[in-house]
């Protein structure tokens, strides 16, 4: 049986680093997820504290994660429409321009976004700026907790 949750937490923590940037699965509380099923093997056994400190950071990054793009946006002037721009270019770019696109897409679409709502072309440019650095930083602490837990996790499993 700890073969089968061993195996379960690695694809949990390969699916928690992948959605860190894929914007429909939920990165750290999937490699959350994946701690505990090596939590729950004999081979290893985290402390209640160690799990009680990471479920609590996991859900104040998810929380983080729909705040930081909309404050980065609504800092530079814009709008929910950059908002839905972006997170619209970043599917659309992660899809139809790999690797480059998740990039650009965010930045692109809220640039859109600003313009299908009246702005001017300059206000559209810094929104877009905004959302793009608010997308940053929401990925980045998104990769850093799941990397976290990852190395965590491999590292535990490799000792023990």
């Amino acid at each position: 049986m700890d073969y089968v949750l061993i195996v379960l937490g690695i694809l949990l923590m390969i699916s928690g680093i992948l959605g860190c940037v894929l914007p429909v699965i939920p990165g750290p509380p999937l490699s959350y997820l994946g701690i505990l099923l090596l939590h729950f093997t004999e081979r290893v056994q985290f402390s209640s504290r160690f799990l009680l400190i990471w479920a609590s950071i996991t859900v104040v990054v998810y929380a983080l994660d729909y705040i930081i793009p909309a404050w980065g946006t609504k800092k530079f002037g814009g709008s929910k429409r950059g908002v839905w721009g972006s997170m619209i270019g970043l599917v659309t770019g992660l899809f139809f321009f790999p690797p480059f696109g998740i990039i650009i897409g965010p930045f692109l679409g809220a640039i859109i976004g600003e313009l299908t709502s009246g702005k001017d072309s300059g206000t559209a440019l810094k929104s877009g700026f905004g959302s793009f650095v608010g997308f940053l930083a929401g990925t980045l602490l998104k990769l850093i907790t799941s990397g976290m837990m990852t190395w965590y996790f491999f590292k535990e499993l490799i000792v023990s």
